[in-house]
């Protein structure tokens, strides 16, 4: 039966597969020999029906081919549809029912066209290609130049390339218990399967900021943790398998893997993330004597940024001013995001980027259906970590109406404008947005509780002045923003920029209202109407420089230009920048040993090859590279290198704004307590943080006497004891 369908429908399958049909023309079925004795009946039929019967005959039989292999697909889409599903049997009842269960694997690989089946192996065999390109290649260079493992090496990953599992033991939980629900198949079976559950489990609570109730997702731990995405997707596996080759294994490297949807003090707070990177640092000196080389990649640059002041602030991690110098050998800062990702913003205001605006009419239509832009800006706001990546630095860096420093000449529109709007009518239309007037027209455009969480945890500005950075650094929500504070005073660290560049990149947008009819309500989104005839404006997204995801001002500005100013860079730490330009195999899907894309860069041959120089002692090898323009664009930036007199001569104290306060409010909360049960403690508390705050406590005592005074009459003795000892502390 197999070889009879076989001969039928691919023809004599002996000759050579370079003689085969193309799979765009159906195969001339072979003349099969007759047995003597036996014959065929045939009907005559006069020349002009023949030829009327052969016209339709070959219009139709294309058509019929294509209804065959959709069937199939059809049937393979039930079978994959039954796997997923979660009653064990359901399965067999489904071939039982289409009457499949007699049909082998064998019998439909004889009935699909041969061309088909050729450029489906090709392209399995090229995704494996491009798979294990260059596996251990880079390691096993390094290794005949004499290169060794030297110090203990720990990497801390990007945004969403952490695995998190489930540990909940509730009912909706169970079945997905040390499941991933990020970063696996199991994600995907559980996002179409079981959407509203999956929603539940992987968007944060939005008072708390942590679990829902009922609810534990936990970072899985290990390199297993970010070495694939999902299998076959590979993220950090390349950079392991060159580490590997040099001599690092578990015992002297680690993956510092965290839950990437908390906010930085919830890290902390939570996971003890911050308490537990600073041990594993300390234990690896004690263990080899050495300093630690730390990776950072993406968003795991700002977070790694952002544990440099925790660890030796005075009442978080304790280590002191040292700290750093003493455990820090090198920092290399991979693809950082270290001034935001501008696509982050759209993300969490109508939950659309570039991939999404891009899509075809019937793609947007389907995503639609399945998980809608108000879905997937419910669910990033619900991941407040994410809003770490809002942009820095305002207008400052990323231009106004009238330009911005990385503008080309002639270009149809400045990227100054972050946010065009199309007018609604006629008559009627928004007054354009620069990035600076965009954070608050995000906050009058999202939820409450987002806008609360956002700014209690991150901050966007930029200090001009050496004494307002040195007040910042007393200022948690500060401490992720490089133009805000500064580096540790470890003048025998170095900072290693590697990052890509000369990828299109969006940098900004265009935006228009829509009238949601079950709503009536006006709704935004990017307007994919809007295109330029040069290119630089496709589908609504203005297109810039950068690595596919991340800006090259916020790749390349602090390593160029911010870290060279004193006031954030004090100790003048050595900081060298090595770009790499973006030069893709035409036929690999992730671009090959010479890519520059965001996540794909982590394969890049000559990007293994830098890491493993510097983990392996011979990181002062490596010379500063630049391509692109970014020493043009720096200079344009409206940061001035001198302080600035004015801010220098102001009050620390006096210009403390309500979210400044507000932070430091919620630090002497975390102190304070509840006086109605632990009075004496915690007055006691207070007493010793403001003393060590005193320069920042004026601002926060007032809104300490509101705070107790909600707590009731019976606190106010205690309440007014305390403030009366940070005065006299003042």
């Amino acid at each position: 039966m197999a070889s009879a369908l076989r001969q039928r429908f691919l023809g004599d399958t002996s000759r050579d597969a370079s003689s085969d049909n193309d799979r765009n023309e159906s195969p001339s079925p072979a003349v099969a020999k007759v047995q003597e004795g036996q014959g065929d009946e045939y009907n005559i039929i006069p020349r002009d029906a023949l030829k009327t019967l052969r016209k339709k005959a070959k219009g139709r039989r294309p058509w019929r081919r294509y209804v065959s292999t959709f069937s199939l697909g059809g049937v393979f889409a039930l079978v994959a549809a039954a796997f997923f599903s979660t009653p064990k049997g359901s399965l067999d009842k489904l071939v039982s029912y289409a009457g499949l269960e007699g049909m082998s694997l064998d019998s439909i690989m004889d009935v699909l066209p041969a061309g088909l089946i050729r450029d489906v192996s090709a392209l399995q065999s090229a995704e494996k290609e491009a798979v294990n390109y260059d596996s251990f290649a880079v390691g096993l260079q390094a290794q005949s130049e004499g290169i060794k493992a030297k110090y203990p090496v720990i990497m801390i990953p990007g945004v969403i390339s952490t695995g998190l599992e489930s540990w909940g033991t509730e009912e909706s939980s169970r079945q997905y218990f040390r499941k991933r629900l990020w970063g696996s198949w199991s994600m995907m079976r559980a996002l179409v399967l079981d959407k509203p559950n999956w929603k539940r489990h992987v968007m944060l609570d939005k008072d708390t900021g942590l679990d829902p109730p009922g609810i534990k997702l936990r970072a899985a731990q290990g390199f297993d943790a970010a070495d694939f995405f999902i299998t076959g997707y590979w993220i950090w596996n390349k950079i392991l398998e060159n580490l590997a080759t040099i001599g690092y294994d578990p015992t002297n490297a680690f993956t510092a893997a965290y839950d990437w949807r908390l906010t930085y003090l919830n890290l902390e707070t939570r996971d003890q993330y911050f308490t537990r990177l600073k041990a594993h640092i300390e234990t690896a000196k004690q263990v080899s004597g050495l300093k630690t080389v730390l990776l950072s990649h993406s968003m795991g640059s700002q977070v790694l940024y952002y544990f440099m002041h925790w660890v030796e602030a005075e009442g978080y991690g304790d280590g002191g001013p040292s700290w750093i110098e003493d455990h820090v050998d090198s920092w290399i800062n991979i693809s950082g995001c270290m001034l935001g990702a501008l696509k982050d913003l759209p993300a969490v205001l109508s939950g659309e980027m570039r991939d999404t605006a891009q899509l075809n009419a019937f793609a947007v239509y389907g995503l639609e259906k399945f998980l809608s832009r108000q879905e997937r800006a419910q669910i990033f706001r619900a991941m407040p970590g994410i809003s770490s990546m809002l942009p820095i630095g305002g207008d400052a860096v990323w231009g106004n109406a009238e330009g911005a420093p990385d503008d080309h000449a002639n270009q149809s529109t400045t990227f100054g404008k972050f946010i065009s709007f199309k007018p609604l009518d006629n008559t009627t239309t928004r007054h354009n947005l620069t990035v600076t007037s965009s954070i608050p027209f995000l906050h009058d455009n999202v939820e409450d509780w987002y806008t609360k969480s956002v700014k209690r945890s991150y901050s966007q500005g930029i200090a001009r002045s050496r004494r307002k950075v040195e007040a910042n650094q007393l200022i948690p929500r500060k401490w992720m923003n490089p133009l805000e504070t500064r580096l540790p005073i470890a003048p025998n660290m170095k900072i290693y920029c590697f990052y890509g560049i000369g990828k299109p990149t969006e940098r900004a947008y265009f935006y228009r209202e829509d009238i949601d009819p079950a709503t009536n309500l006006t709704t935004l989104t990017i307007d994919t109407t809007v295109s330029s005839a040069d290119g630089l404006i496709d589908r609504g997204v203005v297109m810039g420089e950068g690595d596919g995801t991340v800006n090259l001002l916020s790749t390349g500005y602090m390593c160029n230009q911010g870290w060279k100013i004193p006031r954030y860079n004090p100790a003048n730490i050595s900081v060298i920048s090595y770009e790499m330009p973006h030069e893709p195999e035409r036929f690999n899907p992730r671009g090959g040993p010479n890519t520059a894309d965001h996540v794909d860069i982590l394969g890049r041959s000559s990007l293994n090859d830098l890491i493993l120089r510097v983990a392996g002692g011979k990181g002062e090898r490596i010379e500063e590279t630049i391509f692109s323009r970014i020493k043009e664009y720096s200079a344009k930036v409206r940061i001035p290198v001198e302080d600035d007199a004015d801010e220098e001569n102001t009050d620390p104290a006096a210009s403390i704004d309500d979210d400044d306060a507000h932070s430091l409010m919620g630090n002497v909360k975390s102190f304070v307590g509840d006086l109605s049960e632990k009075q004496a403690a915690t007055v006691e508390q207070a007493r010793e943080f403001l003393r060590r705050k005193s320069a920042q406590a004026g601002g926060a005592l007032e809104h300490a006497k509101d705070y107790v005074k909600e707590k009731g009459e019976n606190m106010i003795h205690d309440a007014r004891e305390a403030i009366h000892e940070a005065r006299e502390a003042l």
